[in-house]
């Protein structure tokens, strides 16, 4: 299914995750998509859909990756960097009103979101039949992760030693790409720096993925693709809150283009 303007899938939970919905819809309209909002309560089949985004948000049960679960993570304080003068100025200024929007839209979620986890393995299993491009961001980098059969850290604190683990809505992590993925042809460079939300990180790739990027200098996993499927990708930042940056816009505009020519041809 393909039309002049592919509808892509965008999943969230019921209650909260607008401000992301926001920035990610809006992300995917200047990439040249219709998003479609994906919810428990709103949900859409595959069938009509050209592409799927599982969005962020709430931890994914632990009892599907063999886990119990432990206590939540305190949100971390919020860091501000740039990458060149143009982007840090433009930064400085779109910062506030990402910021605001973020908190304005948002609302308290419950920890485990276990209807979301069903809708979403469900979505997930469905684009992969049918060989749709699937973008996973933080959350949804650790669902694809999970349903291929891999498992996560369930807290990074331990990777950073005594320092506080980084958590940012702008560009402060610095990642390297490996040079033969996908991802680094889409974003043009080996080295970038990403924003950082999460408490919680890929540890063993499931079945048919590899790690394509990693912080440095401590290795956390920030980005896994497919091995043969022509756009199964899951980061671990979040490039809806990174509007800014062309090079973060170009992941959108890849898994548009790939629902709209269909990139398994």
């Amino acid at each position: 299914m393909t039309s002049l303007r592919p509808k892509i899938g965008v999943t969230g939970p019921d209650s909260g995750g607008f401000g992301a919905w926001f920035f990610t819809s809006l992300s995917l309209e200047l990439a040249g998509a219709k998003p479609v909002r994906v919810t428990p309560n709103n949900q859409v089949s595959m069938k009509h859909l050209d592409g799927l985004i599982i969005g962020g948000g709430a931890d994914i049960e632990p009892s599907r990756y063999g886990k119990e679960l432990l206590q939540e993570i305190d949100e971390q304080k919020k860091t501000l960097f740039g990458k060149t003068v143009f982007q840090r100025l433009f930064t400085l200024l779109l910062f506030p009103v990402i910021l605001i929007i973020r908190i304005l839209l948002s609302t308290q979620h419950a920890a485990i979101d276990k209807k979301r986890d069903d809708l979403e393995f469900e979505l997930l299993a469905e684009a992969l039949q049918q060989n749709k491009p699937v973008l996973g961001i933080c959350r949804g980098m650790q669902l694809i992760n999970i349903h291929q059969g891999g498992n996560l850290h369930q807290n990074i604190d331990g990777f950073y030693g005594e320092r506080e683990p980084i958590s940012t809505l702008l560009p402060k992590k610095n990642v390297r790409l490996a040079n033969d993925s996908l991802l680094a042809e889409i974003i043009g460079e080996q080295r970038t720096q990403v924003n950082a939300l999460h408490s919680q990180a890929v540890d063993k790739p499931g079945q048919g993925l590899r790690v394509v990027a990693t912080e440095f200098p401590n290795n956390i996993t920030q980005a896994i693709e497919h091995e043969t499927h022509p756009f199964l990708i899951g980061v671990q930042w979040h490039p809806e809150y990174l509007i800014q940056l062309p090079e973060q816009r170009a992941i959108f505009k890849r898994l548009v283009k790939c629902a709209t020519e269909n990139c398994a041809t």
